[in-house]
């Protein structure tokens, strides 16, 4: 058991934050509350008086980035520069530990995620997880033994160079690298970029799904080639399980019976943490670690 009832979790997206408390006893949530993603200084007050309303024993962040995860660094806990406009240059951590006087623990949202699901999927330190989320963005991360992967500054892998499919001519929606990356291809705005119509509008057989599946597909690929994963969770709302059987046909392309992997049913998977809630559990264990380290 770990000391103190209750640790607190925050999944902080570009859109909105997710605030939520466990009760460490029982495991269950017992406050929960959702806050739209404005300026730094307005949405971290808010966060801060829910945690003051509901008061925990340490506190697990999974924030959009890029952020400064190097304990050593002048700005670590901070968001580093980001086209999130007001938010380069924050000192999250440091705003909730002051605020609170609690232990933090501050990692991105896309390595949240693949903790929580390391956890939801038996802890097992013998396995590498990967995680990567298809949402307004594109991120992903990785566990292996139990650690996340990156220790001076985490993984950018939405940022991924791709090959375009034959025949989308999108310019791309990312302002970096247009057409080049991954995220300027396949996240959430590119589908609307291309077509006019929100991805949410849009018939699950348009083309633009399959264009998607393609650049997903290469980068769980290359990252694939780079790690060896185990597992290979795709989350966010993007992709739905159908897309997912294109997506391991086009990975199979790619590898052309290069390398041996497990069952591509097995490998390339959907959360096991229901409704987006990977994060959110992968925060509340990185808490109840700060507390046992305390």
């Amino acid at each position: 058991m770990v000391e103190g009832k209750y640790v607190g979790s925050i999944e902080a997206g570009g859109t909105k934050f997710i605030l939520a408390v466990q009760d460490t006893e029982s495991g269950e949530v017992v406050a929960k509350k959702r806050i739209p993603t404005t300026d730094a200084k307005e949405t971290l007050a808010k966060s801060v008086e829910f945690f003051k309303e509901h008061p925990v024993s340490a506190l697990g962040i999974g924030t959009f980035g890029p952020i400064d995860i190097n304990s050593n660094s002048r700005t670590f806990g901070y968001i580093l520069d980001t086209p999130k406009r007001g938010w380069s240059g924050t000192n999250v951590k440091g705003t909730f530990e002051k605020e609170l006087g609690i232990p933090v623990v501050m990692t991105t949202d896309v390595n949240a995620s693949c903790y929580g699901e390391y956890i939801a999927r038996g802890r097992d330190n013998s396995k590498t997880y990967f995680y990567v989320t298809i949402g307004t963005g594109i991120g992903a991360g990785a566990v292996q033994a139990g650690k996340f992967i990156g220790l001076n500054n985490h993984p950018e892998m939405g940022h991924m160079l791709v090959t375009p499919y034959p025949g989308d001519n999108y310019t791309g929606k990312c302002p970096f690298h247009g057409n080049k990356c991954v995220e300027g291809m396949a996240a959430g705005p590119s589908l609307e970029g291309r077509t006019g119509i929100p991805g949410e509008k849009l018939p699950r057989d348009h083309k633009v799904f399959t264009y998607v599946s393609y650049y997903v597909a290469q980068l769980l690929f290359n990252a694939y080639m780079t790690m060896r994963p185990d597992v290979m969770v795709v989350g966010g709302s993007v992709l739905n399980d159908q897309d997912l059987v294109q997506v391991r046909g086009f990975f199979k392309e790619f590898n052309n019976n290069y390398v041996a992997t497990p069952d591509v049913d097995e490998l390339i998977v959907r959360p096991a943490v229901a409704d987006n809630g990977s994060a959110t559990l992968g925060d509340f264990e990185l808490a109840k670690e700060a507390l046992k380290n305390k």
